[in-house]
């Protein structure tokens, strides 16, 4: 099985975890993972959209730690995609491991947001969601058509109160101050591969991991220059690799002033992978999730 993915990978994961971990993220590989969405809240009731799905022969299954996460049948895409509460902005196609983000941080109205790598607009989105509508949240994006999808998504789920700014978040104004910060880094996407599907795993390379976290680690320390004192920030990955993930963040955390806020409650209810950040979560591919790293950091 270890032969279907790159053996520079291979070779990572096998120095990185424990034998039984390695195999339990390439039988995670090869699953075939489940259809998941987020029910928009600020347009749709949960019970509502679980009786659409119903009706369209599918199943709905809350995610524990996250009422709006619904899991339903593998391959139902297509078939989503042509809902009309799809094209109406009450559901939105995600991961549940992306879904975690938002969660840890717990956004409130009023606050001052920034979602640094923002596009396509899933988290922006549950940011907005979970803040009721009232929060302030800039949204970065420095690529244009990425950005122009951001914008897109926001329009479909009825969000016209982010400011979305097409920059690169490493060149925002040094004067810029945030009560809470979402870096969801660019990455290698080691956590979302799917053997039954070549293209996510097509463009990995050596230099892609490498190149990613150099840029993780400028994108880190740019967002704890722009927290707030006793500010909050949560830094995520859909990769599995340490390079990226505990690496990036130790670094931050020897400099000094951040603290781990742990979330024990939401951890209990992912299938969890050994991790060297005390706190931290990293989530091991299943037939549910992607392979996914998050930590909530508290400037202090």
């Amino acid at each position: 099985m270890s032969l279907s993915i790159p053996d520079f990978l291979n070779d990572r994961l096998l120095a990185q975890y424990p034998e039984a971990d390695h195999l339990r993220i390439l039988e995670g590989y090869g699953a075939a993972r489940k259809t998941s969405l987020r029910v928009n809240t600020m347009k749709a009731d949960i019970a509502d959209v679980t009786c659409a799905l119903e009706d369209l022969g599918l199943s709905a299954a809350s995610l524990s730690w996250f009422s709006p996460g619904i899991v339903t049948d593998p391959g139902s895409e297509p078939l989503l995609q042509k809902a009309e509460m799809y094209e109406e902005g009450k559901i939105y196609l995600q991961n549940p491991s992306s879904m975690i983000p938002p969660v840890l941080l717990d956004p409130h109205p009023h606050e001052d947001i920034l979602d640094m790598c923002a596009a396509p607009g899933s988290k922006t989105t549950e940011l907005y969601m979970l803040g009721d509508g009232k929060a302030s949240i800039t949204a970065c994006e420095k690529d244009r058509i990425r950005a122009d999808r951001l914008r897109y998504n926001l329009r479909r789920q009825g969000i016209s109160r982010v400011n979305v700014l097409q920059q690169d978040a490493r060149k925002l104004d040094p004067l810029f101050r945030f009560r809470k910060i979402l870096l969801d880094a660019p990455c290698s996407g080691t956590g979302t591969i799917q053997l039954s599907s070549p293209k996510t795993f097509s463009s990995l390379s050596v230099a892609l991991i490498q190149n990613s976290s150099r840029l993780q680690s400028e994108l880190l320390q740019k967002a704890v220059r722009m927290l707030s004192p006793g500010g909050e920030l949560v830094y995520s990955t859909c990769s599995l690799l340490r390079e990226e993930n505990e690496d990036v963040v130790a670094r931050a955390l020897k400099k000094g002033g951040l603290e781990v806020v742990p979330h024990p409650e939401i951890a209990s209810c992912l299938p969890l992978l050994p991790c060297a950040i005390p706190g931290a979560v990293l989530v091991c591919p299943t037939d549910v999730y992607e392979g996914f790293f998050a930590v909530h950091l508290r400037k202090v």
